[in-house]
């Protein structure tokens, strides 16, 4: 999820997470190691990995320090194993609308390279109603959080694209890392530091560390009257929840810390009000916002939740400047072998909204590159490469064969 600008998601992953009776968690590094090193897919700052489900089914799941317990995207691969189920829930979306189907299912068994895990509860949608694989470009089964790091050393290389899961027992933190102070509550992380708004206020935020989010910065204008959208802002989809799309404004703050860093500028998005207050991964802990993986991703992170605190080292995306969408367009990967490439949704007075390019378009080509030789996110860095980067769209639309030219641009 790169470093750029997610376009599609232009936020972060929403998931219900629901408070019920778990069995003992049981991950267990392989015998005899005490480290193990998982490669992983990073897609729109999603960090993805394989998973093996009861020791048969080979899925991808999405680590997510934003959540609880573990997710199952689609009843269908439960249905597989014939995995029983102990209850029935009926989830709302954001507001209260969009209300599905999700069930529960215990003594599930999850094995990742190196790591072996038994007697897990899942939560299982009915069907994938966050449409993970389409808005990420690649298969994603399941999502996976408090039950891997309440019990490991985790670090997450993003430069590297390496999850290193160690046990705590000896834990030396490495040099040239510096530690953070974080709460860890209602089982997922918080850090408290100083925002500098648009305006110049300095906002003392408690903030979750949530992987699970593609966005940068979330600030909930509801958490303090301080929080107010900055004049300089865009109205945009800023993600999807199991109720449809997110909405709210996008604009940039002046500063963030994380520790003695500071980065600067950085895009920040403000939800409408209620837009996703009974689908997010709330739980019970008061907070101003979030901070997601466009913001993460420019740091190696090692997480040890047990002693309530991180250790950070920039990256080479650290300076990086955030842009935020510079087409308009949320576009999402359609087809068995998703390839396809789908125009969701254009943002109004975009520039490929003046450009007359429209929801239902179907991308064939960009820049001459057939569209069909791309993956989502090659597709995606090709329309956020910089401001004035001159686009040339080869599209169908309804059988119809058009172009349609436009420069990136930066709206805030």
């Amino acid at each position: 999820m790169l470093k750029r600008l997610t376009i599609f998601f232009a936020g972060f992953l929403f998931v219900s997470t629901l408070s019920f009776a778990q069995r003992p968690l049981g991950f267990v590094l392989e015998e005899g190691r005490r480290k193990v090193q998982i490669p992983f897919e990073l897609r729109n700052n999603l960090i993805i990995v394989p998973v093996v489900l009861n020791g048969m089914l080979p899925l991808k799941f999405v680590v997510d320090t934003g959540v609880q317990t573990g997710i199952l995207t689609q009843k269908a691969f439960s249905d597989i194993l014939n995995l029983p189920y102990s209850k029935k829930y009926i989830i709302a979306g954001p507001g209260g609308e969009g209300f599905v189907e999700a069930y529960i299912t215990n003594n599930v068994s999850l094995d990742l390279p190196g790591i072996h895990g038994t007697g897990h509860a899942l939560l299982v949608l009915n069907e994938d109603y966050l449409e993970l694989r389409n808005y990420l470009g690649t298969d994603v089964h399941g999502i996976l959080g408090y039950e891997l790091f309440s019990r490991f050393i985790v670090e997450i290389n993003y430069e590297k694209k390496l999850l290193i899961v160690s046990s705590p027992t000896n834990f030396k933190p490495k040099r040239r890392y510096k530690r953070v102070k974080i709460t860890v509550e209602d089982t997922k992380p918080y850090i408290t530091t100083d925002v500098v708004l648009a305006n110049g206020e300095v906002i003392r935020a408690k903030l979750m560390m949530d992987s699970g989010a593609s966005h940068g910065l979330l600030l909930e204008p509801q958490s303090d009257p301080r929080i107010t959208v900055p004049a300089k802002s865009v109205s945009s989809q800023i993600g999807r929840g199991i109720g449809g799309a997110i909405m709210g404004k996008v604009g940039r703050v002046r500063s963030l810390k994380v520790g003695e860093y500071v980065l600067e500028e950085p895009i920040a998005n403000f939800p409408d009000p209620n837009s996703y207050m009974d689908s997010l991964k709330i739980g019970k802990t008061a907070r101003h916002g979030t901070i997601g993986g466009e913001i993460l991703s420019r740091f190696n992170i090692v997480f040890n939740f047990s002693k309530e605190e991180i250790f950070v080292k920039k990256n080479s995306s650290f300076k990086k400047r955030f842009y935020y969408n510079l087409s308009g367009l949320i576009v999402k990967a359609i087809g068995s072998n998703l390839n396809t490439f789908e125009i969701q949704e254009v943002r109004d007075l975009s520039t490929a909204h003046r450009a007359d390019i429209r929801e239902g378009d179907l991308i064939l080509s960009i820049n001459g590159i057939a569209a069909n030789t791309l993956d989502l996110n090659q597709v995606l860095g090709l329309l956020s490469t910089k401001p004035g980067k001159k686009i040339n769209l080869q599209i169908n639309r309804e059988g119809q064969i058009l172009r349609k030219t436009f420069r990136l641009e930066d709206a805030i």
